[in-house]
């Protein structure tokens, strides 16, 4: 025969109270060892009967470990949860003030602009006029700078410049001066070779006999 489900409310009859009363508080007692052998968890349980009698199980020596843990928890939760309610109030704070900070901003920059001077005073007014031309003093010392830097590289690049076209030049002279000389002649790759066969098989210039010849020729002048 299947069994009726129980309503949730007090029992009337005192006999089948304290039956029931008796039956369940075995149950919860027979699970909570249970809890606490198969899942290795420390439990505690208080039951206090109608008449006020006392029915304890804890998986500890002694229940009165476990009610102080218990206690620390609670403390440890309820500091934790007081340092958070005044960790989000210095937060609020902390906005409240950027907020105002970025408005004073706001207004000092509409009033840089040219904006919202009806309401400033002559004092106010010469401030801000001081502070443009502070600004416009620290923009035009920044262009200059910027334009100095520039004439600077333009500068180097010139002298860069002339000095490979006087190496050039030099370079233009002395293969002049080789090419008029009977003991060199031009080849066709554009370089200059003694007047004789190069005991290397790929006839490359041998540039540290026309230097010498070069050095020789000028001291003799």
């Amino acid at each position: 025969m299947a069994r009726g489900k129980v309503q949730m409310r007090r029992i009337e009859n005192t006999a089948s109270r304290q039956v029931t009363f008796s039956k369940r508080r075995s149950g919860l007692l027979k699970k909570a060892y249970e809890l606490s052998v198969l899942c290795d968890a420390e439990v505690g349980v208080i039951i206090f009967s109608q008449k006020g009698r006392l029915y304890e199980f804890s998986s500890s020596s002694e229940i009165q470990n476990t009610i102080d843990r218990y206690r620390r928890s609670s403390n440890d939760a309820d500091t934790y949860k007081a340092n958070m309610e005044q960790y989000l109030l210095h937060l609020k704070q902390e906005t409240t003030d950027m907020e105002r900070k970025i408005e004073l901003l706001e207004v000092s920059l509409r009033k840089l602009s040219g904006q919202c001077l009806g309401s400033c005073s002559t004092d106010e007014i010469q401030m801000i006029g001081d502070q443009l031309e502070r600004s416009l003093g620290g923009i035009r010392a920044r262009k200059a700078q910027l334009f100095n830097d520039k004439i600077q590289q333009l500068q180097e690049k010139v002298s860069r410049g002339i000095r490979r076209m006087r190496v050039r030049s030099r370079q233009t002279l002395l293969y002049s001066w080789l090419y008029k000389s009977s003991n060199f002649v031009w080849c066709n790759s554009g370089e200059v070779s003694e007047r004789r066969e190069c005991k290397a098989s790929c006839k490359v210039l041998c540039k540290s006999l026309a230097v010498n010849s070069l050095s020789e020729s000028s001291s003799n002048r």
